[in-house]
C-alpha cells in the first residue's frame, strides 16, 4: 500500500504552512483559531465575489494575501456545524483532500465555525476521508511525457485542540484506511500480474499485523473434496489456492466471526464465454475475497478485540480443453451434486466449498459472504447499495445498521421457496444456475443449501466494488466496498 496523504495531528494555534484549510459554516462564520489568524473579513470579501455560501463540502480557493506565510487558503464549506455527524466529518475530509489537489503542504483548522465541539472522533474521521480520497492506483503509469508525473504525497497537519486524543483515535481509523486501500489495490491489479497464487502470497502479509495465514494447494482441496471449487479452476493452467486468514483478539473460548469471499482473478465465463465488450473488467471479480482480506488487515492492524477467520477461495475461470462443460456434475465438500449448466454462474461454486469448509472447521458464530456473483443485483440495485440476503433477521438489522454508520449500504432482498424451486437439477441434488429472471435470488439461494445452521448473510456486490460511484472519498475505479461496513459491525456488535 503507498500511502498519498502523511498526516500527523497538532496542537491548535501553531503557524499553518502551505495551504490553510478554513472551515466555513452556512452563515459564513469561521472559527477562533481562523478568527486569530485574521482570515474572517477575508472569507466574507472573498464569498460574495465567489458565491461561496458555505454549504456543506463546497470549496472555494483563494491565493493568500500579500504579507502572509501562506500560499493558499482553502475554505470548506460544513454547512450547519451543528449537524455534523461521523459520516459527515468522512466526507467532508473526502471533499478537502479532493480541494487540495497538488498542495504539497497544508495544514488543516480543524475546528467547528460555530465553536462547538466537534466531538473526540471528528478529526480522525475527517483524516480518514481524506486518506481515502488521496488514493491513485499509478502502479503502471511511470513518469513519462505521456503520462503524468506521479504526485508525492502529501503532507497534511490537522490542528485540534487535544492532539493526543485526536491520535488515539486515528490509530484505528488508519488501520481501516489501510485495509480499504489494500482491498482497492486487490482489485485495481491486472490479471496478468495477480494470480491465485500470487494473491495468496499478498495475502501472507498480514503477518505483520498478527494474521495467522494458512494457504491450501490444490492436492489439500482434492483430499477435503472440494470439487465444486476445483471445477471452476481446471481450465486455468494457474492453480487455485484457499487462504485461511485468523485474527486471535478475543477470548480463547469465543467462536469466530466468519468472512468468506469469492476470489476470481478473472472470470473468462469458462465454455459459456461472457462478450467481449467489458471483459477487461472481470480482473475485479475478486472483489469479495479483497474486501474479506482488507477486512481481516483492519482488524488485526487495530487489535480488534474479537475473534474473525476470514476464507477466501482463488481461482481463474478459463477456457481451454480441460475446462468443465454445461451439462457436468459435480460434487461439493458436503456431498451434495450439483448440475453445471452455465460455466459463468462460477462464483457460487466457489462459495459452495469455502463456506461448507468455514462451517465446518471453524464453527463460527455468523458467516457472511461478500461476492461480484450477479448482473441481476445491477439491474435490481445499480451501484449505490449492495444486495443483503440473510437468514437470520438480528444479524440483517446489524449490518443494516452498519451500513448507514459507513455509507456501505445494504437492501435485504427476499428469500422464499418459489426462487429455490427454480435451482432444482432433474440429474443432480442443485443446478447452478436457474432462469435469468430473479438471478439474484436464485443465486442466493444455491449458496444457502451449502449452509447447514449457522446465521448466514450473502453480499452480492457486483454494483458496489466494481465501477464504483465518484464520490467525496472515492476517485478509483474499486472503492474497497465491504472493509468499512463489516468492521463497523464486528466494532458495534461482536468486539468484548
Amino acid at each position: 500500500m503507498t500511502d498519498f496523504a502523511n498526516i500527523s495531528f497538532a496542537k491548535a494555534g501553531r503557524k499553518p504552512a502551505g495551504t490553510a484549510v478554513v472551515l466555513v459554516g452556512e452563515d459564513l462564520a469561521v472559527g477562533k483559531e481562523a478568527r486569530a489568524l485574521g482570515v474572517a473579513d477575508l472569507v466574507k470579501r472573498a464569498a460574495a465575489t465567489a458565491e461561496f455560501k458555505g454549504k456543506p463540502r463546497a470549496t472555494l480557493d483563494l491565493i493568500a494575501p500579500r504579507g502572509t506565510h501562506l500560499d493558499r487558503i482553502l475554505l470548506v464549506g460544513t454547512g450547519r456545524p451543528g449537524e455534523l455527524a461521523e459520516l459527515d466529518w468522512i466526507r467532508l475530509g473526502g471533499a478537502t483532500m479532493g480541494a487540495l489537489g497538488k498542495a504539497g503542504k497544508a495544514t488543516v483548522i480543524f475546528e467547528r465555525p460555530d465553536d462547538g465541539n466537534p466531538g473526540k472522533t471528528a478529526a480522525a474521521d475527517f483524516a480518514l476521508g481524506m486518506k481515502l480520497r488521496a488514493y491513485s492506483f499509478d502502479n503502471y503509469r511511470p513518469d513519462t511525457e505521456e503520462a503524468p508525473k506521479r504526485k508525492a504525497a502529501a503532507d497534511i497537519v490537522v490542528a485540534v485542540d487535544n492532539p493526543a486524543a485526536a491520535k488515539a483515535a486515528w490509530v484505528a481509523q488508519d488501520a481501516i484506511a489501510d485495509g480499504v486501500l489494500m482491498a482497492r489495490d486487490l482489485i485495481n491489479e491486472p490479471a496478468n500480474v495477480l494470480g491465485p497464487v500470487e494473491f495468496a502470497n499478498r495475502v501472507k502479509g498480514l503477518k505483520k499485523v498478527g494474521v495467522e495465514v494458512e494457504v491450501l494447494s490444490e492436492s489439500q482441496m482434492k483430499k477435503l473434496g472440494m470439487r465444486a471449487l476445483l471445477g471452476v479452476a481446471q481450465g486455468s493452467v494457474r492453480p487455485p489456492r484457499l487462504v485461511i486468514m485468523r485474527w486471535n483478539g478475543g477470548k480463547a473460548k469465543d467462536a469466530p466471526v466468519a468472512f468468506v469471499g469469492k476470489g476470481v482473478v478473472f472470470d473468462s465465463g469458462g465454455i459459456s464465454i461472457k462478450p467481449a465488450g467489458g471483459m477487461e473488467d472481470m480482473k475485479g471479480d475478486m472483489g469479495g475475497a479483497a474486501a474479506v482480506t482488507g477486512l481481516l488487515y483492519a482488524l488485526g492492524a487495530r487489535k480488534a478485540k474479537v475473534n474473525a477467520v476470514g476464507v477466501i477461495g482463488i481461482v481463474e475461470n478459463m477456457v481451454d480443453g480441460n475446462a468443465q462443460r454445461p451439462g457436468d456434475i459435480v460434487t461439493a465438500m458436503t456431498g451434495r451434486t450439483i448440475e453445471i449448466i452455465n460455466t459463468d454462474a462460477e462464483g457460487r461454486l466457489v462459495l459452495a466449498d469455502a463456506i461448507a469448509y468455514t462451517e465446518e472447521r471453524f464453527k463460527p458464530k455468523f458467516i457472511i459472504d461478500l461476492a461480484t456473483l450477479t448482473g441481476a443485483i445491477i439491474v435490481a440495485l445499480g451501484h449505490h447499495q449492495a444486495g443483503m440476503f440473510a437468514s437470520d433477521d438480528k444479524l440483517a438489522a446489524a449490518l443494516s445498521a452498519a451500513g448507514t454508520a459507513t455509507g456501505e449500504l445494504v437492501w435485504r432482498m427476499p428469500l422464499g421457496k418459489e426462487y429455490d424451486k427454480q435451482i432444482d437439477s432433474k440429474f443432480a441434488d442443485v443446478k447452478n444456475a436457474g432462469s435469468r429472471d430473479g438471478g439474484a435470488i436464485t443465486a442466493a439461494h444455491f449458496i444457502k443449501r451449502f449452509v447447514k445452521d449457522t446465521p448466514w448473510v450473502h453480499l452480492d456486490i457486483a454494483g458496489t466494488a466494481l465501477g464504483s460511484p465518484q464520490t467525496e472519498i472515492n476517485r478509483s475505479w474499486t472503492s474497497g466496498w465491504g472493509v468499512r461496513l463489516l468492521d463497523r459491525l464486528v466494532a458495534d456488535n461482536y468486539e468484548s
